[in-house]
This record gives C-alpha cells, sequence and structure tokens, in this order.
C-alpha cells in the first residue's frame, strides 16, 4: 500500500522555496522511503506586501506572513509549514508547536551600497557612522532601525519592500537610496556571496553594489534570525517523530533563549529590540539591547545549556530594570 505523501506548506518566494527545499532534501536523507511535496500557499502577509509598495506603507502587522500556513496545517491540508524563524510569532496557536529548528546559518546582517559610497571611505570599511548627515539607509525593520539611528543620528531611514532582487535593483537605480540592510542568511541561500573586494556576485545582483556583514558589535539580529524553523501539529507523533531527526540542538536551544526573551519583553518581530543567543560546550551566551527606553539598554549573560527559556526571561528582566549602556 502506498503511503500519502507528506505535504510541506511554504510561501511562494524564492527565499522561501530555496528554504523549503534545504527541509525536504533533509527529509529525504533522513528518510527516503517516505514522499514529501511542496505546497505552495500565499499569505495575507505577501498580498499586503505588494500594496504597501504602492501605498507606502510603513509596517505589517505580526504573523500575516505565517497565519494561512498555520490555518492548513490545522485543516490538514499540510503535514509541517516552513518559516523563516525570525517571522514567525512566539506565541503558535494552541494545537500547534515548533516541531523543529534546522542547523542555523550566518545571523548577521548585511550592508549593501553602491559603489561610490565604497570609493569616498578613506578606511575602505564603510560604516553607517560615515554616511553624511541626510542620507537614507533603506529598511523594513525597527530592530535594524533603531540601531542604525544610534550609531548616526543624522540618517534618513525608509522602509523598502519586494523580495531581495527587486530591493537590490532599488538601490542600484534609486540615487536617492544610499545603502540598506539585509540578512545575510537570506542572501546565502539564493546563491549571493560578497568577493575579496566586497562586490556583491549573483546572477541577478545589478552592477555596482558592494556589501559587508555587519559585526554582531555593530549590529544585534533578530530572535531566531538565520534560522529556519519547521511549525507542525502538536498532536502529529509521526511528524513529529520525523522532526526529532530534523532539529539541531544547539540552534534550537538558542532559538528558544531568543524567543523566550523576545515573549518576556512583549514584542514581535517589529519590537526594537535586538538578540543573539551562542553555544560553547554546555553554556549558552546571549546578548540583548532594547530601545523601548531611552538610553538603550544593554545585557549579555550566560546560563545553563539545558534551561534556555529561564535564560532568555532573565534577560529580558535586565533589559527591563538593569544595565544602561
Amino acid at each position: 500500500m502506498k503511503t500519502e505523501p507528506i505535504i510541506i506548506a511554504t510561501r511562494g518566494s524564492a527565499l522561501a522555496l530555496a528554504q523549503t527545499e534545504i527541509v525536504r532534501e533533509q527529509c529525504r536523507k533522513c528518510f527516503p522511503n517516505l514522499q514529501f511535496e511542496v505546497k505552495i500557499i500565499k499569505t495575507t502577509g505577501d498580498k499586503l506586501q505588494r500594496a504597501s509598495l504602492v501605498q507606502g506603507a510603513v509596517g505589517l502587522p505580526k504573523g500575516l506572513f505565517t497565519k494561512e500556513l498555520e490555518v492548513a496545517l490545522i485543516k490538514g491540508k499540510a503535514d509541517m509549514a516552513v518559516h523563516s524563524l525570525k517571522d514567525l510569532p512566539t506565541d503558535l496557536p494552541a494545537n500547534l508547536k515548533l516541531g523543529a529548528v534546522l542547523k542555523r546559518a550566518d545571523v548577521r546582517d548585511t550592508l549593501i551600497y553602491r559603489q561610490g559610497e565604497f570609493e569616498n571611505n578613506a578606511n575602505g570599511i564603510l560604516k553607517f557612522e560615515d554616511f553624511p548627515s541626510g542620507d537614507i539607509v533603506a529598511t523594513t525593520s525597527t530592530r535594524r532601525a533603531v540601531q542604525i539611528l544610534a550609531k548616526n543620528p543624522g540618517l534618513i531611514i525608509k522602509p523598502i519592500r519586494g523580495n531581495i532582487v527587486t530591493r537590490l535593483e532599488k538601490i542600484a537605480q534609486q540615487k536617492e537610496l544610499s545603502a540598506m540592510v539585509l540578512a545575510y542568511a537570506g542572501l546565502e541561500r539564493l546563491n549571493f556571496t560578497i568577493d575579496s573586494n566586497g562586490r556583491l556576485l549573483g546572477d541577478a545582483v545589478p552592477d555596482g553594489l558592494f556589501a559587508r556583514r555587519l559585526e554582531l558589535d555593530e549590529m544585534l539580529p533578530a530572535a531566531g534570525q538565520g534560522a529556519i524553523g519547521i511549525e507542525i501539529r502538536s498532536d502529529d507523533g509521526r511528524i513529529e517523530e520525523i522532526c526529532r531527526l530534523l532539529n539541531h540542538y544547539n540552534t534550537s536551544q538558542c532559538v528558544t533563549a531568543e524567543r523566550s526573551f523576545l515573549r518576556a519583553m512583549g514584542g514581535g518581530c517589529q519590537s526594537p529590540v535586538a538578540v543573539c543567543a551562542k553555544v560553547e560546550r554546555e553554556v549558552i551566551t546571549i546578548r540583548a539591547i532594547s530601545f523601548h527606553h531611552t538610553p538603550a539598554m544593554y545585557a549579555k549573560e550566560k546560563g545553563d545549556l539545558r534551561h534556555p527559556v529561564e535564560l532568555g526571561e532573565k534577560v529580558a528582566e535586565i533589559l527591563k530594570y538593569g544595565y544602561i549602556i
């Protein structure tokens, strides 16, 4: 008797499909006798994002890139839903859960700019502090915006939407935009690279664009950035067992700490906070910053690898009441 294929739900963007293919290949490797099929679902966030390109909207409510995928899970039309984990809300529907997190890619953000900006920089490393007052840096992320303005208050932040290639074309063609910031993991998964001279390379990259990965002391990432999450039904033991073999333990513990922090701060993906956790032996080190108050609050704490939730909550309490940078 032929087994029914396992349905993997995803969005239709190039990045979402690339990430879903990573998941499907790992599924096939671990379970060569099972069938895995991809189902593309258009989310409300995808529709609103296109509308915002015309209407100039600044932000989108949280969860709009995940809701329709979750509905497919709940109705049994899909068995897994693949997400960029930074886009997945910390509070999931009662009958769904995060089944697995794949090994994390580079968590850092990337500064992308035209060649002329690079040539005018004396030390060859372009920083936010180097841009003249009044220059425009494009990003739709509140987290990125507050960190950029903390380094150079004279800059102007402008929202930018569309897929990665569309955004690259805008930076290349719209001379009023000096730079933008994107997650490096997304660029890497679409096979874009940065050469030794700082040039951004790839099949669809416009000529004359440069890029530099931002170190963590320049910009902390979003909770879950660089990680691919698989959401499943809470009562589906078969899919849970598949996810058990897909899950990367250290990554899972790190993003659990980060998402615990974000939940305790009462924020979503557009909250003015940033966080990054890293494992060394049996210890998680977590760094976080909050711009909920002025001046910004910063914390760095270590905790037991086995207790990521408690560590995330502790760091949130520190940022609410503790250290000032």
